[in-house]
């Protein structure tokens, strides 16, 4: 069902990762984004995969949520994976016409299907642990440089935190959209792709109405409540960097220095 899909949602908890700073949590994602695609070996994607599901394991969030959150991007998944099995060198395991499977392309494939499933999941841990309040103050506070260039940073932060946000709302409107449509007699899940893709009309037409009812809700409260801007406004929560912190730092370092290890003594394999 579209509303089991947890993408964006925030699950309240005690865990060490919730504790964490924001701007800490966001920093270690983009750098983590950076190193699981410097993996170029089985030891350094072993590494990062151990990391990724010791992380998991320390939110104390039930490991089936984050595999809910791949449902979003399976279908890219299995298309990246399937397409990456025909490009590769080494043993020809199976040839048709100019399409032929290697070793090398099921090792691609393998490496592309990893790589975006741990991204997801670790993705994930972002907006599963971290409040919305917290995320667009961490967001700020990370890019305020850009102020120099007269870039309005909290009115950036604010707006992607409210992307992120409405995703989980949105999927909950078109899980309703798609029942009341089937209550009427619609038939979405029979018939060949094109008729499957004509039966949505129905569904997004009024799924387009309601987001652009719910951004005008949301920009006349948001203007009720005199809102206008960064300029001159104060937090309730200031966010400071703590000992738990720096220690997910110093681990962090840890970890991709073992990836570039690994990554120079050990022969790549893609």
């Amino acid at each position: 069902m579209v509303r089991d899909i947890t993408l964006g949602q925030y699950m309240p908890g005690h865990s060490l990762i919730h504790q964490m700073d924001a701007r800490m949590k966001t920093v270690l994602l983009l750098a983590y984004i950076v190193f699981i695609f410097l993996c170029k070996n089985f030891i350094s994607l072993l590494i990062m995969a151990l990391f990724s599901l010791l992380v998991i394991f320390m939110t104390k969030i039930s490991f089936m949520k984050y595999l809910k959150s791949l449902r979003v991007i399976m279908v890219v998944i299995l298309l990246t994976g399937v397409m990456n099995i025909f490009y590769g060198s080494g043993t020809v395991l199976w040839q048709w016409w100019e399409l032929k499977i290697t070793t090398g392309g099921l090792i691609n494939a393998a490496f592309v299907v990893v790589r975006i499933a741990m991204l997801m999941m670790v993705s994930s841990v972002l907006t599963y642990t971290t409040s919305p309040t917290d995320l667009t103050d961490g967001l700020e506070r990370l890019m305020k440089p850009l102020t120099i260039f007269h870039v309005k940073v909290h009115e950036i932060a604010m707006m992607m935190t409210i992307a992120l946000r409405f995703i989980p709302v949105l999927l909950e409107e078109t899980d309703k959209i798609m029942n009341a449509q089937k209550a009427r007699g619609a038939d979405m899940e029979s018939g060949h792709l094109v008729k499957r893709v004509k039966a949505l009309i129905p569904v997004l037409i009024p799924l387009f109405v309601s987001a652009f009812r719910r951004a005008g809700d949301l920009a006349t409260a948001m203007e009720c409540r005199c809102y206008n801007g960064g300029k001159n406004r104060t937090r309730m929560k200031v966010l400071h960097l703590s000992g738990k912190d720096s220690g997910a730092a110093a681990v962090c370092v840890l970890l991709f220095g073992s990836v570039i290890f690994s990554n120079l003594y050990f022969p790549a394999v893609i």
